[in-house]
């Protein structure tokens, strides 16, 4: 590495307020907003710390339609990448288990921002669970993705599917005739009165849904055959460790199939219905799945009929576990 590039490097993280920036982004993405309401600085001025460090290649950033996402780069082992912004990088994640006071306060901002976060999409669901799936409807063509899913997935007999954020139940629905059990889990109590409801009407006695935090379930790693996540991602804050909780309940050899948008610019879905993300792209997800140890090996894209703009391009997207 050359020596101007190192002292950029150092020269970046060496300030109070962009280290304790870096050691939010270690433990997730976040706008500046967020930051701002962690930090009580100034939105300009913590603009103007993000840049320095994304010129440093310490941050990486992306847009997506009105608001600007912001995470720690990633750690690239590959030989081209400079061994002093790794080894930064990874300075920097040993302090997100420190001790220190000032440090101890920010996780706690932090995590009141992913409370607030889950509270606001909690609600949402809590106001339209009874017409979820015509809310479904209106976005994408569900029939269509289904029976994808179903080919994808294949005739396999499944010994254990779980279905992360299970919503109104329907991935255990139309997955029963596959699996000796399976179990769905969700924050909302509303969502999931409805999903027993949906399963009882359907007669599927070995389904059960039970309130869990997708991030962390109470289940033993490597016992389920099949993890779905279906059009959850978009919700989430930190989609990346949703998909790392699904790798982690995997068997040797077990699939996640992940299906979402791809990505686009409505941005009145985020506005009007708590959608945190517009979509992901081939890339973002792979990146996930090797980030978890899983090997991306489908992608499938249906793309809609109409040539109306409020209609949505999905994607369906299977890893495999070693």
């Amino acid at each position: 590495m050359a020596l101007d590039v190192a002292l950029n490097i150092f020269r970046a993280i060496g300030e109070e307020t962009r280290l304790r920036i870096m050691v939010l982004l270690s433990r997730g993405e976040l706008t500046v907003s967020e930051i701002t309401s962690i930090l009580g600085q100034s939105q300009p001025r913590v603009s103007r710390h993000l840049k320095i460090l994304a010129d440093a290649g310490l941050v990486e950033r992306h847009r997506e339609g009105a608001w600007m996402f912001y995470r720690a780069s990633a750690d690239n082992n590959d030989a081209g990448d400079e061994p002093t912004r790794r080894a930064v990088l990874r300075a920097v994640w040993d302090m997100a288990t420190t001790e220190d006071r000032i440090l101890a306060r920010d996780s706690d901002r932090f995590d009141q921002v992913r409370v607030a976060r889950a509270a606001q999409a909690a609600a949402y669901f809590e106001e339209n669970a009874g017409e979820w799936n015509r809310l479904r409807n209106l976005h994408l063509p569900e029939q269509d993705i289904e029976a994808r899913m179903l080919d994808i997935v294949g005739d396999d007999p499944i010994e254990l599917f779980i279905d992360m954020g299970t919503g109104t139940g329907r991935m255990l629905e139309i997955f029963a005739p596959l699996y000796s059990a399976a179990i769905g889990y969700d924050l909302s109590p509303e969502m999931l009165a409805i999903a027993r409801a949906n399963l009882d009407q359907a007669n599927i006695a070995h389904a059960q849904v039970r309130h869990g935090d997708i991030f962390s379930l109470p289940l033993e790693a490597s016992t389920a055959d099949v993890v779905c996540i279906h059009q959850v991602l978009h919700f989430l804050g930190d989609p990346g460790a949703a998909v790392a909780e699904g790798a982690r309940l995997l068997k040797s050899g077990g699939r996640l199939i992940i299906s979402d948008f791809a990505p686009h610019d409505l941005e009145f879905l985020r506005e009007e219905h708590a959608h945190r993300r517009l979509g992901f792209s081939d890339a973002e997800v792979a990146d996930w799945c090797t980030a978890s140890k899983l090997k991306l090996n489908q992608t499938e894209t249906l793309s809609p009929i109409s040539a109306d703009k409020q209609k949505l391009t999905v994607k369906i997207w299977q890893c495999v576990a070693p």
